[in-house]
């Protein structure tokens, strides 16, 4: 069983990594968070349930992580380039390629914590939105409607458009 859950685990790592890079936005953190999840996981690997999915149990404990790092510190708020991190599919692309991945970077660095995180579940792991909801603990209409308002709110900014503000309910 153990050399199972290794050979799983190791081939969760790049989606570990894009997750926590996309948590974080820093690749040095990043890697914190990797390697605090993989260390975490390894401890209590007789928690998992080998009928269950690996990815997003994982998931779910690197954002428990992440949240309690939170907590106890303030991360940086500037956005790394996705070009540093180590993708299996990164192509090399023309300069109009080049400047459409920078407008999309910075337009990710301008959602919120909730909404990028969202589309990073749902858009590049390609999670269900019931996996997204059991990772973060949420119902799956809030996954829902959190990612129409991320995917919303990206078109504007990348539109030139002013996002619109929420209002809060009391």
């Amino acid at each position: 069983m153990a050399d199972h859950f290794s050979k799983l685990l190791i081939e969760n790592i790049p989606h570990l990594r894009r997750y926590a890079r996309s948590l974080t936005r820093d690749q040095h953190q990043s890697d914190d968070l990797v390697q605090d999840c993989l260390d975490r996981a390894l401890s209590r690997m007789h928690q998992w349930q080998s009928n269950t999915n690996l990815r997003a149990w994982l998931f779910t404990i690197m954002h428990n992580l992440h949240v309690s790092n939170l907590r106890g510190r303030r991360y940086s708020t500037t956005w790394d380039s996705l070009e540093q991190s180590e993708t299996a599919d990164q192509k090399q692309t023309g300069q109009e390629g080049m400047i459409q991945i920078r407008d999309l970077e910075r337009a990710l660095g301008k959602l919120s914590d909730d909404q990028r995180e969202i589309l990073m579940l749902v858009c590049v792991e390609g999670m269900r939105y019931e996996e997204v909801a059991q990772v973060l603990n949420i119902a799956t209409g809030t996954v829902m409607s959190r990612l129409h308002r991320a995917r919303e709110t990206l078109r504007q900014i990348l539109h030139g458009e002013e996002p619109a503000k929420l209002r809060r309910i009391k």
